[in-house]
């Protein structure tokens, strides 16, 4: 048998965040991560997918680009310095999308935890 008391606090959890996802905050949060993470994203596959296209499908990268190091390696080269770019980005922003979350949380009245 549930305990009245442990129902009503699962049921007052479900309407607190019913209330916050309906909130204007939050909708913001989600549309600032969207419009940071879907390019964000597709950029990152494209670039990462054209690479084994070109290797596999053309002879552009067998082409020498510095003395005997050719094209292939200065873009897988290009690849992982992108790779740490877009992280290091990506952890400057999350550091806004936090504190754009805290927001959420102080508006709706609800205990969460803190952005560091």
């Amino acid at each position: 048998m549930v305990d009245p008391k442990v129902e009503g606090k699962q049921k007052k959890l479900v309407e607190d965040f019913e209330v916050i996802v309906s909130s204007m905050p939050f909708r913001n949060l989600l549309a600032a991560k969207k419009r940071f993470l879907v390019p964000s994203i597709i950029l990152f596959l494209t670039l990462y997918l054209i690479f084994p296209i070109l290797i596999s499908y053309t002879n552009i990268m067998d082409k020498p680009a510095i003395g005997d190091i050719s094209w292939a390696w200065v873009y897988s080269g290009f690849l992982f310095v992108m790779t740490w770019v877009f992280a290091t980005i990506y952890m400057r922003k999350a550091a806004s999308f936090d504190k754009m979350a805290e927001d959420v949380w102080k508006k709706a009245d609800v205990e969460g935890r803190k952005a560091q």
